[in-house]
Formats: C-alpha cells, sequence, structure tokens
C-alpha cells in the first residue's frame, strides 16, 4: 500500500492517478530512487550522530583531566 503525495489518501502500490484527488503520482523509478536516497540520508546522520557523541564524550574526559590536574589546597 502506498500513499498519495498531495492529499495522503491511501492507495494501491503502482497506480498512476489518485482515486480521491486525481492527481498524478510518482512512478516506480522514481520511488527507488527517493528510497535510496532516504537511505543514503539516514546513514549520514547515524554517522553524524556517533560523530557528535565521540565529540562529546572527548569533551567530558578533557573537562574531567583538567579537573583532576588543578592543585588542591
Amino acid at each position: 500500500m502506498g500513499y498519495c503525495i498531495s492529499c495522503g489518501q491511501q492507495h494501491q502500490q503502482g497506480i498512476r492517478f489518485c482515486r480521491f484527488c486525481g492527481n498524478q503520482q510518482p512512478g516506480e523509478q522514481l520511488l527507488a530512487r527517493l528510497l535510496q536516497e532516504a537511505a543514503q540520508i539516514h546513514a549520514l546522520r547515524l554517522q553524524a550522530q556517533a560523530q557528535a557523541q565521540a565529540l562529546a564524550q572527548q569533551q567530558q574526559q578533557y573537562a574531567q583531566n583538567q579537573y583532576n590536574q588543578q592543585p588542591r589546597w
């Protein structure tokens, strides 16, 4: 099942025009390309999140090291 890109109504996969609003639906090639691009974006987002977490851990470790190196009176 798919959804109309215009009105959002659910319809069968592979139709050319929405039976509710009449707007043309994207072809299978376009849908495949969009799904591939979405997967690439998702992978990049996961990679960026992992890098941000690693950076936050490095910053936290640096701050902890700086605190431990301060003289105690």
